[in-house]
């Protein structure tokens, strides 16, 4: 069994700049699909899981991104020339080596964009268990702050 330690850090949204950095420390497993993944990643910043997403290899212009991977492949919508779905793909398949980035880009309309990089690999004789915050570090924002006027 190998565990998977990422560092996801919350970037921005749309395009403005988060103001505190928050970051989480995230222990899965490798067999799991992207699709389990950012599950964990929104569920960890408190978000609901409730929006499109795909793993990106560009933190830029989305078009200039080599690996694609998104949910509207699984769900028969359109999605970008070349991109593979998430549900079959493993965190294993994606993350090779430690040091390695992709871009988690949450809810197409408002742009969550996480930076997620693999810290590390660590091989385990212990059976699969449920994924893990490790360390939690700023604090997030709100998924939907209230419009103004409202309190």
């Amino acid at each position: 069994m190998e565990y998977y330690i990422f560092d996801v850090c919350l970037e921005k949204c749309g395009m403005c700049e988060v103001a505190n950095k928050a970051i989480r420390k995230i222990k899965i497993s490798g067999s799991r699909s992207l699709h389990s993944f950012a599950r964990v990643i929104t569920k960890a910043f408190g978000f609901f899981f409730d929006h499109a997403f795909g793993f990106y290899d560009s933190f830029g212009n989305l078009r200039d991104a080599k690996k694609i991977y998104e949910l509207f492949v699984d769900v028969g919508e359109e999605a970008f020339p070349g991109a593979q779905g998430v549900k079959k793909i493993k965190i294993s398949q994606l993350f090779i080596s430690p040091g390695e980035k992709m871009m988690f880009l949450f809810d197409y309309g408002d742009e969550w964009r996480f930076a997620v990089e693999l810290k590390e690999i660590r091989k385990t004789e212990e059976k699969e268990s449920e994924p893990v915050v490790l360390e939690s570090i700023g604090k997030s924002p709100a998924q939907y702050p209230p419009c103004e006027g409202e309190a």
